[in-house]
Protein backbone atom coordinates (compact mmCIF):
# COMPACT_ATOMS: atom_id res chain seq x y z
CA UNK A 1 0.00 0.00 0.00
CA UNK A 2 1.19 3.51 -0.77
CA UNK A 3 -0.61 5.18 2.15
CA UNK A 4 -1.69 2.72 4.85
CA UNK A 5 -4.27 4.95 6.59
CA UNK A 6 -5.92 6.41 3.51
CA UNK A 7 -5.86 3.21 1.46
CA UNK A 8 -7.26 1.07 4.29
CA UNK A 9 -9.98 3.32 5.66
CA UNK A 10 -10.91 5.57 2.76
CA UNK A 11 -9.70 4.74 -0.74
CA UNK A 12 -11.33 1.32 -0.97
CA UNK A 13 -14.70 3.10 -0.72
CA UNK A 14 -13.89 5.61 -3.48
CA UNK A 15 -16.43 4.20 -5.95
CA UNK A 16 -19.03 3.10 -3.40
CA UNK A 17 -22.52 4.53 -3.68
CA UNK A 18 -23.40 3.07 -0.26
CA UNK A 19 -24.48 5.57 2.38
CA UNK A 20 -21.70 6.70 4.71
CA UNK A 21 -23.38 9.56 6.61
CA UNK A 22 -26.97 10.17 7.63
CA UNK A 23 -27.04 13.86 8.53
CA UNK A 24 -29.20 15.72 11.04
CA UNK A 25 -31.37 17.27 8.31
CA UNK A 26 -32.30 13.81 7.02
CA UNK A 27 -30.03 13.89 3.97
CA UNK A 28 -27.58 11.12 3.16
CA UNK A 29 -24.02 11.23 1.83
CA UNK A 30 -22.49 8.30 -0.01
CA UNK A 31 -18.92 7.16 0.51
CA UNK A 32 -18.11 8.27 -3.02
CA UNK A 33 -19.46 11.80 -2.55
CA UNK A 34 -17.81 12.13 0.87
CA UNK A 35 -14.43 11.19 -0.59
CA UNK A 36 -14.86 13.67 -3.44
CA UNK A 37 -15.34 16.36 -0.80
CA UNK A 38 -12.26 15.10 1.05
CA UNK A 39 -10.22 15.20 -2.15
CA UNK A 40 -11.21 18.80 -2.77
CA UNK A 41 -10.08 19.64 0.75
CA UNK A 42 -6.75 17.88 0.12
CA UNK A 43 -6.22 20.15 -2.87
CA UNK A 44 -7.26 23.17 -0.81
CA UNK A 45 -4.65 22.29 1.83
CA UNK A 46 -1.94 22.05 -0.80
CA UNK A 47 -3.08 25.39 -2.18
CA UNK A 48 -2.54 26.83 1.30
CA UNK A 49 1.07 25.66 1.10
CA UNK A 50 0.74 22.72 3.49
CA UNK A 51 3.26 19.93 2.79
CA UNK A 52 3.44 16.24 3.76
CA UNK A 53 4.51 15.94 7.39
CA UNK A 54 3.21 19.41 8.30
CA UNK A 55 0.71 19.76 11.12
CA UNK A 56 -2.76 21.20 10.59
CA UNK A 57 -4.43 22.35 13.83
CA UNK A 58 -8.22 22.14 13.60
CA UNK A 59 -10.68 23.69 16.06
CA UNK A 60 -14.05 23.48 14.33
CA UNK A 61 -17.55 22.24 15.03
CA UNK A 62 -18.48 18.69 14.10
CA UNK A 63 -19.67 18.50 10.51
CA UNK A 64 -19.36 16.50 7.31
CA UNK A 65 -16.66 18.93 6.17
CA UNK A 66 -14.72 18.59 9.44
CA UNK A 67 -14.61 14.82 8.99
CA UNK A 68 -13.65 15.27 5.33
CA UNK A 69 -10.72 17.42 6.48
CA UNK A 70 -9.41 14.45 8.48
CA UNK A 71 -9.60 12.26 5.37
CA UNK A 72 -7.95 15.02 3.33
CA UNK A 73 -5.01 15.17 5.73
CA UNK A 74 -4.60 11.40 5.56
CA UNK A 75 -4.53 11.50 1.77
CA UNK A 76 -2.08 14.41 1.62
CA UNK A 77 0.27 12.92 4.25
CA UNK A 78 -0.47 15.75 6.66
CA UNK A 79 -0.54 15.31 10.45
CA UNK A 80 -4.08 15.98 11.68
CA UNK A 81 -4.35 17.84 14.99
CA UNK A 82 -7.97 18.08 16.24
CA UNK A 83 -8.51 20.48 19.14
CA UNK A 84 -11.29 20.71 21.70
CA UNK A 85 -13.81 23.36 20.69
CA UNK A 86 -13.86 24.63 24.29
CA UNK A 87 -10.17 25.65 24.30
CA UNK A 88 -9.44 29.35 24.82
CA UNK A 89 -7.13 31.47 22.69
CA UNK A 90 -4.43 31.17 25.34
CA UNK A 91 -4.65 27.39 25.28
CA UNK A 92 -4.72 27.33 21.48
CA UNK A 93 -1.60 29.50 21.36
CA UNK A 94 0.33 26.82 23.20
CA UNK A 95 -0.89 24.03 20.89
CA UNK A 96 -0.14 26.02 17.75
CA UNK A 97 3.32 26.96 18.95
CA UNK A 98 4.21 23.56 20.39
CA UNK A 99 3.06 21.62 17.33
CA UNK A 100 4.61 24.06 14.87
CA UNK A 101 1.33 23.98 12.94
CA UNK A 102 1.63 25.21 9.35
CA UNK A 103 -2.09 25.93 9.14
CA UNK A 104 -4.79 26.62 11.72
CA UNK A 105 -8.42 25.97 10.77
CA UNK A 106 -11.02 27.56 13.02
CA UNK A 107 -14.61 28.72 13.13
CA UNK A 108 -15.17 32.19 11.67
CA UNK A 109 -15.96 33.50 15.17
CA UNK A 110 -12.41 32.71 16.32
CA UNK A 111 -10.67 34.22 13.31
CA UNK A 112 -9.99 37.69 14.70
CA UNK A 113 -8.85 36.36 18.07
CA UNK A 114 -6.40 33.92 16.45
CA UNK A 115 -5.12 36.16 13.65
CA UNK A 116 -2.36 37.78 15.73
CA UNK A 117 -1.39 34.45 17.32
CA UNK A 118 -0.98 32.79 13.93
CA UNK A 119 0.92 35.76 12.51
CA UNK A 120 3.36 35.70 15.45
CA UNK A 121 3.90 31.95 15.12
CA UNK A 122 4.17 31.84 11.35
CA UNK A 123 1.03 29.76 10.82
CA UNK A 124 -1.54 30.39 8.13
CA UNK A 125 -5.17 30.77 9.16
CA UNK A 126 -8.31 29.49 7.43
CA UNK A 127 -11.92 29.10 8.50
CA UNK A 128 -14.47 26.29 8.44
CA UNK A 129 -17.90 26.74 9.99
CA UNK A 130 -20.47 24.26 11.24
CA UNK A 131 -22.63 24.87 8.16
CA UNK A 132 -19.76 24.00 5.79
CA UNK A 133 -18.91 27.58 4.85
CA UNK A 134 -15.62 29.40 5.43
CA UNK A 135 -12.47 30.31 3.56
CA UNK A 136 -11.12 26.74 3.40
CA UNK A 137 -14.49 25.44 2.23
CA UNK A 138 -14.55 28.09 -0.52
CA UNK A 139 -11.15 26.97 -1.72
CA UNK A 140 -12.31 23.35 -1.67
CA UNK A 141 -15.51 24.11 -3.54
CA UNK A 142 -13.66 24.99 -6.73
CA UNK A 143 -10.80 22.51 -6.25
CA UNK A 144 -10.24 19.40 -8.35
CA UNK A 145 -11.60 15.97 -7.38
CA UNK A 146 -8.35 14.46 -8.63
CA UNK A 147 -5.41 14.10 -6.23
CA UNK A 148 -2.34 11.89 -6.16
CA UNK A 149 -2.27 10.24 -2.73
CA UNK A 150 0.95 10.96 -0.87
CA UNK A 151 2.96 7.89 0.00
CA UNK A 152 3.16 7.16 3.73
CA UNK A 153 4.39 4.16 5.70
CA UNK A 154 2.80 2.66 8.78
CA UNK A 155 5.40 4.34 10.99
CA UNK A 156 4.68 7.83 9.64
CA UNK A 157 2.70 10.20 11.85
CA UNK A 158 -1.01 10.47 11.10
CA UNK A 159 -2.22 12.62 13.99
CA UNK A 160 -1.40 14.46 17.17
CA UNK A 161 -3.71 14.43 20.16
CA UNK A 162 -2.87 16.61 23.12
CA UNK A 163 -3.40 15.23 26.60
CA UNK A 164 -5.69 17.13 28.94
CA UNK A 165 -2.79 18.69 30.83
CA UNK A 166 -4.26 18.55 34.35
CA UNK A 167 -0.80 18.11 35.88
CA UNK A 168 1.12 20.58 33.75
CA UNK A 169 1.48 21.49 30.11
CA UNK A 170 -0.37 19.26 27.67
CA UNK A 171 1.72 16.70 25.83
CA UNK A 172 1.31 16.02 22.11
CA UNK A 173 0.83 12.28 21.67
CA UNK A 174 2.18 11.24 18.26
CA UNK A 175 -0.05 8.63 16.62
CA UNK A 176 1.16 6.72 13.59
CA UNK A 177 -0.77 5.35 10.66
CA UNK A 178 -0.24 1.83 12.02
CA UNK A 179 -1.55 2.87 15.46
CA UNK A 180 -4.85 4.01 13.97
CA UNK A 181 -5.31 1.27 11.39
CA UNK A 182 -4.42 -1.65 13.66
CA UNK A 183 -6.81 -0.47 16.38
CA UNK A 184 -9.68 0.16 13.95
CA UNK A 185 -9.26 -3.34 12.50
CA UNK A 186 -9.12 -4.97 15.94
CA UNK A 187 -12.21 -3.13 17.21
CA UNK A 188 -14.27 -3.77 14.07
CA UNK A 189 -13.51 -7.49 14.39
CA UNK A 190 -13.97 -7.67 18.16
CA UNK A 191 -17.29 -5.83 18.10
CA UNK A 192 -18.56 -7.63 14.95
CA UNK A 193 -19.08 -4.51 12.82
CA UNK A 194 -20.22 -5.11 9.23
CA UNK A 195 -21.44 -3.03 6.30
CA UNK A 196 -24.99 -3.61 7.58
CA UNK A 197 -24.38 -1.60 10.75
CA UNK A 198 -25.62 1.93 11.35
CA UNK A 199 -23.83 3.73 14.20
CA UNK A 200 -25.62 6.41 16.21
CA UNK A 201 -22.80 8.96 16.49
CA UNK A 202 -23.25 11.94 18.83
CA UNK A 203 -19.66 12.17 20.12
CA UNK A 204 -17.28 15.04 19.36
CA UNK A 205 -14.64 14.28 16.73
CA UNK A 206 -11.75 16.14 18.36
CA UNK A 207 -11.20 13.14 20.66
CA UNK A 208 -10.09 9.50 20.31
CA UNK A 209 -13.55 8.14 21.04
CA UNK A 210 -15.51 9.98 18.37
CA UNK A 211 -12.83 10.08 15.69
CA UNK A 212 -10.40 7.18 16.00
CA UNK A 213 -12.85 4.68 17.49
CA UNK A 214 -16.34 5.48 16.20
CA UNK A 215 -15.48 6.95 12.80
CA UNK A 216 -12.52 4.69 12.02
CA UNK A 217 -14.42 1.52 12.95
CA UNK A 218 -17.28 2.60 10.71
CA UNK A 219 -14.86 3.19 7.84
CA UNK A 220 -13.07 -0.11 8.44
CA UNK A 221 -16.33 -2.06 8.28
CA UNK A 222 -17.96 -0.04 5.51
CA UNK A 223 -20.83 0.79 7.87
CA UNK A 224 -22.76 4.05 8.03
CA UNK A 225 -23.22 6.68 10.75
CA UNK A 226 -26.11 8.83 11.90
CA UNK A 227 -23.83 11.82 12.28
CA UNK A 228 -25.26 14.21 14.88
CA UNK A 229 -23.54 17.48 15.88
CA UNK A 230 -23.86 16.68 19.60
CA UNK A 231 -25.88 14.70 22.10
CA UNK A 232 -29.49 15.84 22.02
CA UNK A 233 -31.89 13.58 23.90
CA UNK A 234 -34.85 14.11 21.58
CA UNK A 235 -32.65 13.53 18.54
CA UNK A 236 -31.11 10.37 20.01
CA UNK A 237 -34.49 8.89 20.85
CA UNK A 238 -35.91 9.88 17.47
CA UNK A 239 -33.05 8.43 15.44
CA UNK A 240 -32.42 5.24 17.42
CA UNK A 241 -34.90 3.17 15.38
CA UNK A 242 -32.63 3.77 12.34
CA UNK A 243 -29.48 2.55 14.14
CA UNK A 244 -28.01 -0.83 15.05
CA UNK A 245 -25.18 0.34 17.33
CA UNK A 246 -24.30 3.27 19.57
CA UNK A 247 -21.11 4.53 21.18
CA UNK A 248 -21.26 7.00 24.04
CA UNK A 249 -19.89 8.28 27.30
CA UNK A 250 -21.66 7.31 30.55
CA UNK A 251 -23.63 10.59 30.59
CA UNK A 252 -25.35 9.55 27.35
CA UNK A 253 -26.68 6.41 29.02
CA UNK A 254 -27.79 8.06 32.26
CA UNK A 255 -29.69 10.69 30.29
CA UNK A 256 -31.41 8.05 28.22
CA UNK A 257 -32.40 6.18 31.38
CA UNK A 258 -33.81 9.38 32.88
CA UNK A 259 -36.36 9.59 30.05
CA UNK A 260 -39.45 7.39 30.08
CA UNK A 261 -39.50 7.35 26.28
CA UNK A 262 -36.37 5.18 26.32
CA UNK A 263 -38.03 1.78 26.47
CA UNK A 264 -37.18 -1.85 25.83
CA UNK A 265 -39.14 -1.67 22.57
CA UNK A 266 -37.14 1.35 21.37
CA UNK A 267 -33.83 -0.42 22.00
CA UNK A 268 -34.98 -3.90 21.06
CA UNK A 269 -33.55 -3.92 17.53
CA UNK A 270 -30.15 -2.52 18.60
CA UNK A 271 -27.16 -4.85 18.34
CA UNK A 272 -24.61 -3.14 20.58
CA UNK A 273 -24.18 -0.27 23.05
CA UNK A 274 -20.56 0.71 23.83
CA UNK A 275 -19.41 3.03 26.62
CA UNK A 276 -16.06 4.60 27.30
CA UNK A 277 -13.99 7.73 28.04
CA UNK A 278 -15.08 7.67 31.70
CA UNK A 279 -16.04 4.95 34.20
CA UNK A 280 -19.58 3.62 33.96
CA UNK A 281 -21.30 3.18 37.32
CA UNK A 282 -22.31 -0.41 38.12
CA UNK A 283 -25.76 1.01 38.89
CA UNK A 284 -26.03 2.32 35.33
CA UNK A 285 -25.07 -1.13 34.02
CA UNK A 286 -27.81 -2.76 36.08
CA UNK A 287 -30.47 -0.15 35.31
CA UNK A 288 -29.72 -0.25 31.59
CA UNK A 289 -30.00 -4.03 31.44
CA UNK A 290 -33.20 -4.01 33.46
CA UNK A 291 -34.73 -1.39 31.15
CA UNK A 292 -33.56 -2.70 27.77
CA UNK A 293 -32.26 -6.25 28.14
CA UNK A 294 -28.88 -5.03 26.79
CA UNK A 295 -25.63 -5.13 28.74
CA UNK A 296 -23.51 -2.12 27.84
CA UNK A 297 -20.05 -3.08 26.58
CA UNK A 298 -17.42 -1.06 28.45
CA UNK A 299 -13.90 -0.68 27.14
CA UNK A 300 -10.71 1.15 28.12
CA UNK A 301 -8.42 3.36 26.11
CA UNK A 302 -6.52 6.60 26.26
CA UNK A 303 -5.05 9.34 24.12
CA UNK A 304 -1.66 7.64 23.81
CA UNK A 305 -2.88 4.14 23.01
CA UNK A 306 -6.32 4.19 21.42
CA UNK A 307 -8.15 1.16 22.86
CA UNK A 308 -6.43 -1.34 25.17
CA UNK A 309 -9.15 -3.60 26.57
CA UNK A 310 -12.77 -4.45 26.00
CA UNK A 311 -15.46 -6.51 27.59
CA UNK A 312 -16.29 -9.34 25.18
CA UNK A 313 -18.92 -9.22 22.48
CA UNK A 314 -19.70 -12.86 23.25
CA UNK A 315 -19.32 -13.78 26.90
CA UNK A 316 -19.74 -12.04 30.22
CA UNK A 317 -19.62 -8.25 30.30
CA UNK A 318 -18.62 -7.57 33.88
CA UNK A 319 -19.91 -4.38 35.43
CA UNK A 320 -17.12 -2.43 37.11
CA UNK A 321 -14.47 -3.81 34.76
CA UNK A 322 -13.15 -2.75 31.36
CA UNK A 323 -12.81 -6.31 30.13
CA UNK A 324 -9.74 -8.12 28.88
CA UNK A 325 -6.82 -6.99 26.69
CA UNK A 326 -7.75 -6.70 23.02
CA UNK A 327 -6.11 -9.08 20.53
CA UNK A 328 -2.51 -7.99 19.94
CA UNK A 329 -2.38 -5.89 23.13
CA UNK A 330 -0.29 -7.01 26.11
CA UNK A 331 -1.27 -5.67 29.53
CA UNK A 332 0.39 -6.12 32.90
CA UNK A 333 0.14 -4.69 36.41
CA UNK A 334 3.43 -3.50 37.85
CA UNK A 335 4.84 -2.08 41.06
CA UNK A 336 5.15 1.72 40.57
CA UNK A 337 8.42 1.76 42.53
CA UNK A 338 10.26 -1.20 41.01
CA UNK A 339 8.47 -1.88 37.74
CA UNK A 340 8.16 -5.56 38.70
CA UNK A 341 5.10 -7.42 37.44
CA UNK A 342 2.54 -8.07 40.19
CA UNK A 343 0.36 -11.13 40.67
CA UNK A 344 -3.27 -11.12 39.56
CA UNK A 345 -5.47 -9.48 42.18
CA UNK A 346 -2.80 -7.03 43.33
CA UNK A 347 -3.18 -3.30 42.66
CA UNK A 348 -0.47 -1.55 40.67
CA UNK A 349 0.11 0.60 37.64
CA UNK A 350 -1.24 -0.55 34.28
CA UNK A 351 1.28 -0.96 31.46
CA UNK A 352 0.39 -1.85 27.86
CA UNK A 353 2.28 -2.81 24.73
CA UNK A 354 1.06 -3.35 21.18
CA UNK A 355 0.64 -1.81 17.72
CA UNK A 356 -1.87 0.62 19.23
CA UNK A 357 0.73 2.32 21.46
CA UNK A 358 1.85 5.77 20.30
CA UNK A 359 5.29 6.80 19.09
CA UNK A 360 6.01 9.23 21.94
CA UNK A 361 5.41 12.82 22.98
CA UNK A 362 6.16 15.54 20.46
CA UNK A 363 9.40 17.35 21.31
CA UNK A 364 9.45 15.80 24.80
CA UNK A 365 12.11 13.05 24.69
CA UNK A 366 12.59 13.02 28.46
CA UNK A 367 8.86 12.68 29.15
CA UNK A 368 8.65 9.98 26.48
CA UNK A 369 11.49 8.06 28.13
CA UNK A 370 9.76 8.34 31.52
CA UNK A 371 6.50 6.80 30.31
CA UNK A 372 7.44 4.64 27.32
CA UNK A 373 9.84 1.88 28.29
CA UNK A 374 12.61 0.67 25.98
CA UNK A 375 10.80 -2.67 25.60
CA UNK A 376 7.69 -0.90 24.25
CA UNK A 377 5.51 -1.01 27.37
CA UNK A 378 3.70 2.27 28.06
CA UNK A 379 3.12 3.28 31.68
CA UNK A 380 -0.47 4.47 31.49
CA UNK A 381 -0.66 6.27 34.85
CA UNK A 382 -3.78 4.27 35.66
CA UNK A 383 -3.93 2.00 38.68
CA UNK A 384 -5.70 -1.32 38.38
CA UNK A 385 -5.88 -5.02 39.08
CA UNK A 386 -6.55 -8.15 37.02
CA UNK A 387 -9.12 -10.54 38.44
CA UNK A 388 -9.10 -14.35 38.31
CA UNK A 389 -10.89 -14.33 34.94
CA UNK A 390 -8.42 -11.90 33.35
CA UNK A 391 -10.74 -8.89 33.49
CA UNK A 392 -9.15 -5.52 34.25
CA UNK A 393 -10.57 -3.25 36.93
CA UNK A 394 -9.34 0.35 37.06
CA UNK A 395 -9.13 1.76 40.58
CA UNK A 396 -7.95 5.27 39.72
CA UNK A 397 -5.15 7.39 38.37
CA UNK A 398 -1.70 7.18 39.92
CA UNK A 399 -1.87 10.92 40.58
CA UNK A 400 -5.20 10.39 42.40
CA UNK A 401 -3.65 7.94 44.86
CA UNK A 402 -4.06 9.26 48.43
CA UNK A 403 -1.17 8.78 50.85
CA UNK A 404 -2.39 9.46 54.38
CA UNK A 405 -0.07 8.89 57.32
CA UNK A 406 2.10 6.72 55.09
CA UNK A 407 -0.77 4.48 53.97
CA UNK A 408 -1.80 4.12 50.31
CA UNK A 409 -5.52 4.68 49.76
CA UNK A 410 -7.27 3.95 46.46
CA UNK A 411 -10.26 6.29 45.93
CA UNK A 412 -12.21 3.80 43.82
CA UNK A 413 -12.59 1.40 46.74
CA UNK A 414 -14.27 4.12 48.80
CA UNK A 415 -16.32 5.46 45.88
CA UNK A 416 -17.85 2.04 45.23
CA UNK A 417 -19.06 1.90 48.84
CA UNK A 418 -20.42 5.45 48.75
CA UNK A 419 -22.21 4.84 45.45
CA UNK A 420 -24.09 1.92 47.01
CA UNK A 421 -25.54 4.03 49.84
CA UNK A 422 -29.22 5.07 49.88
CA UNK A 423 -29.88 8.31 48.04
CA UNK A 424 -26.42 8.51 46.45
CA UNK A 425 -26.25 8.98 42.68
CA UNK A 426 -22.45 9.09 42.45
CA UNK A 427 -19.40 10.13 44.40
CA UNK A 428 -15.80 11.29 44.08
CA UNK A 429 -13.08 10.74 46.66
CA UNK A 430 -9.97 12.93 46.71
CA UNK A 431 -7.02 13.55 48.98
CA UNK A 432 -6.68 17.01 50.48
CA UNK A 433 -3.90 18.46 52.67
CA UNK A 434 -3.98 17.64 56.38
CA UNK A 435 -1.59 19.03 59.02
CA UNK A 436 -1.07 15.67 60.80
CA UNK A 437 -1.37 13.06 58.05
CA UNK A 438 -0.07 14.94 55.00
CA UNK A 439 -3.29 14.07 53.18
CA UNK A 440 -6.69 12.93 54.32
CA UNK A 441 -9.75 11.50 52.58
CA UNK A 442 -12.61 13.75 51.45
CA UNK A 443 -15.81 12.35 49.94
CA UNK A 444 -18.02 14.42 47.61
CA UNK A 445 -21.52 13.02 47.12
CA UNK A 446 -24.08 13.84 44.43
CA UNK A 447 -27.58 12.92 45.68
CA UNK A 448 -30.19 11.17 43.60
CA UNK A 449 -32.92 13.40 42.25
CA UNK A 450 -35.29 14.75 44.91
CA UNK A 451 -33.47 13.01 47.76
CA UNK A 452 -31.48 14.20 50.77
CA UNK A 453 -28.99 11.51 51.81
CA UNK A 454 -28.24 11.19 55.52
CA UNK A 455 -24.49 11.82 55.67
CA UNK A 456 -24.17 10.56 59.25
CA UNK A 457 -25.81 7.26 58.33
CA UNK A 458 -23.64 6.96 55.21
CA UNK A 459 -20.50 7.61 57.24
CA UNK A 460 -21.47 4.95 59.80
CA UNK A 461 -22.21 2.40 57.07
CA UNK A 462 -19.01 3.05 55.12
CA UNK A 463 -16.87 3.11 58.24
CA UNK A 464 -17.98 -0.43 59.11
CA UNK A 465 -16.47 -1.65 55.82
CA UNK A 466 -13.22 0.33 55.81
CA UNK A 467 -10.07 0.38 57.88
CA UNK A 468 -9.86 3.56 59.93
CA UNK A 469 -7.13 5.13 57.78
CA UNK A 470 -9.35 4.83 54.67
CA UNK A 471 -12.45 6.38 56.20
CA UNK A 472 -13.44 9.78 54.78
CA UNK A 473 -12.60 12.56 57.21
CA UNK A 474 -15.63 14.43 55.88
CA UNK A 475 -18.52 13.91 53.46
CA UNK A 476 -19.91 16.86 51.51
CA UNK A 477 -23.04 17.04 49.35
CA UNK A 478 -22.56 18.70 45.93
CA UNK A 479 -24.98 19.31 43.08
CA UNK A 480 -22.67 17.79 40.48
CA UNK A 481 -19.07 16.73 39.85
CA UNK A 482 -16.86 18.76 37.50
CA UNK A 483 -16.28 16.87 34.25
CA UNK A 484 -14.38 17.39 31.04
CA UNK A 485 -16.04 17.17 27.64
CA UNK A 486 -15.72 13.38 27.60
CA UNK A 487 -17.37 12.94 30.98
CA UNK A 488 -14.31 12.26 33.14
CA UNK A 489 -14.47 13.67 36.66
CA UNK A 490 -11.81 16.38 37.03
CA UNK A 491 -10.44 15.54 40.45
CA UNK A 492 -7.76 18.20 40.19
CA UNK A 493 -10.54 20.82 40.35
CA UNK A 494 -11.99 19.17 43.46
CA UNK A 495 -8.58 19.01 45.13
CA UNK A 496 -8.01 22.70 44.40
CA UNK A 497 -11.48 23.67 45.65
CA UNK A 498 -11.08 21.93 49.01
CA UNK A 499 -7.33 22.22 49.58
CA UNK A 500 -7.77 24.49 52.61
CA UNK A 501 -10.56 22.49 54.28
CA UNK A 502 -8.38 20.98 57.03
CA UNK A 503 -5.49 23.43 56.98
CA UNK A 504 -5.59 26.06 59.75
CA UNK A 505 -5.84 29.61 58.41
Amino acid sequence: MNNLLYDTLFDRHADSKATFLHLQDGSQVSYRDFLKTATRFANALVEQGVKPGDRVAVQVAKSLEALALYAACARAGIVFLPLNTAYTVEELSYFIENSGAALVVCDERMKDALAAVCANLGAKLATLNADGTGSLAELAQTASTSFRTVQRSGDDLAAFLYTSGTTGRSKGAMLTQENLVSNARTLANSWRFTDKDVLLHALPIFHTHGLFVASNVTLMAGSSMIFLPKFDLDEMLGRMPEATTMMGVPTFYTRLLDDDRFTRDLANHMRLFVSGSAPLLAETHRDFEARTGHRILERYGMTETNMNTSNPYDGERKAGTVGQPLPGVELKITDPETGDTLADGEIGQIEVRGPNVFKGYWQMPEKTAEELRADGFFITGDLGRIDADGYVQIVGRNKDLIISGGYNIYPKEIELLLDDQPGVLESAVVGVPHPDFGETVLGLIVPEKDTQPNLDEIARSVNQSLARFKQPRKLILVDELPRNTMGKVQKNILRDAYQDLFVPA
